[in-house]
């Protein structure tokens, strides 16, 4: 797609999933890539794969919670290839199902502060050097649990991507006459390692699949190539938008 070619992306959560196969479809179209997560093995796979694909990639370490491993993660980013232009921000994770009255502090706050003060963190620093630059496009990653509910007991799930859709909006609103777009993407039940958490329950996966119109499971690269459009020339004029790739499941 046009605009992707030689820019460089940030890829939270890269190392695996929706991160992973969204950095190859960004070295596909020929761009530069930087992955940060915490699994180091599983990040520098991502990268050997990338560059025998004739790509250029870099890991970075990360915890997304800690903003001093951000903000460095943005700066060698710059330092090795000269700029931060697309910046995904997908890291987040699903903790051990139950409901509200059960759930315990320390999953509620881990869930924040991944999903939600992990992202804010992310924007934060990618946005401080694409003002440097003039320009940059960010895409956060959401969930169809950002917008509709279930009964599976996932609430602080439900609560922080919620939040994501919140301050992507805001994110549009104050940096769109700065020169840089924010647009939030709401992936339903796609067939990545994060469904492995929902096949460790009781829940019985056909009660899950049985919610689809379409009778299936998205796949992750039907998700990685609306992130990069969202990064094109072609979405120049979509900022603060939301897009839903679900199936029709929110249509419902």
């Amino acid at each position: 797609m046009k605009g992707i070619k030689g820019k460089v992306a940030f890829i939270t959560g890269g190392n695996s999933g929706i991160g992973k196969t969204t950095a190859l479809a960004f070295a596909r179209e020929g761009a530069k890539v930087a992955l940060a997560a915490r699994r180091e093995s599983l990040g520098n796979e991502v990268v050997e794969e990338i560059k025998k694909l004739g790509g250029e990639a870099i890991f970075i370490k990360t915890d997304v919670q800690k903003p001093e491993q951000i903000e460095a993660a943005v700066s060698k980013t710059v330092e090795t290839f000269g700029s931060l232009d697309f910046g995904f921000n997908n890291a987040g994770i699903l903790n051990p199902l139950g409901t509200i009255d059960k759930l315990s502090l320390e999953d509620w706050n881990d869930s924040v502060k991944t999903n939600l003060t992990g992202v804010w963190l992310s924007m934060k620093y990618e946005i401080r050097q694409m003002v440097k630059q003039g320009s940059g496009i960010i895409v956060n990653n959401s969930s169809t649990h950002g917008l509709i509910s279930t009964p599976f007991g996932v609430s602080p799930y439900d609560a922080t991507k919620h939040g994501v859709i919140g301050i992507t909006k805001s994110c549009a609103m104050e940096n769109a006459k700065r020169g840089i777009r924010a647009n939030v993407i709401c992936p339903g039940e796609i067939n990545t390692p994060m469904m492995d958490v929902i096949d460790k329950t009781n829940i019985d996966p056909a009660r899950i699949l049985a919610r689809q119109p379409m009778g299936r499971g998205g796949e992750p690269e039907e998700v990685a190539e609306m992130v990069i459009f969202l990064c094109s020339d072609g979405a120049s004029f979509m900022n603060g938008s939301t897009i839903v790739i679900d199936g029709g499941l929110t249509a419902t």
